[in-house]
């Protein structure tokens, strides 16, 4: 069965959901940690999404790749914004990254062109 980007981005949010619901204090923490991390500051909230992309992208994340290029989307990252990032994440992280790369930026694409 194939899963779509956007299809594995919301399992991101739905498991956040139903982890919240069975240790709220524990996602509460979490929740805590996010809101802070994300926050515009010395960096906007859309340069903190694009490295999360990136950090996704080498950690060879799926649903992380799925979320953030999600949220870039909704952020209005352009696809060159992306790009840049992408491309820092493959040169950290060599071929795997570069594997991940592309998903990446198919990932956005879904959310961006529909």
């Amino acid at each position: 069965m194939t899963t779509t980007y956007r299809e594995t981005a919301q399992a991101v949010s739905d498991g956040a959901k139903a982890l919240t619901e069975l240790v709220p204090d524990a996602m509460a923490g979490f929740a805590a940690l996010g809101k802070g991390a994300y926050k515009d500051g010395a960096l906007s909230r859309q340069t903190k999404e694009l490295i999360a992309l990136a950090l996704g992208i080498a950690a060879h994340c799926d649903g992380c790749v799925a979320y953030h290029a999600r949220t870039l989307a909704q952020l209005k990252a352009t696809r060159e914004q992306v790009g840049e990032a992408i491309a820092v994440a493959v040169q950290m992280g060599g071929g795997p990254s570069m594997v991940y790369g592309g998903e990446a930026l198919r990932a956005f694409d879904s959310f961006t062109r529909g």
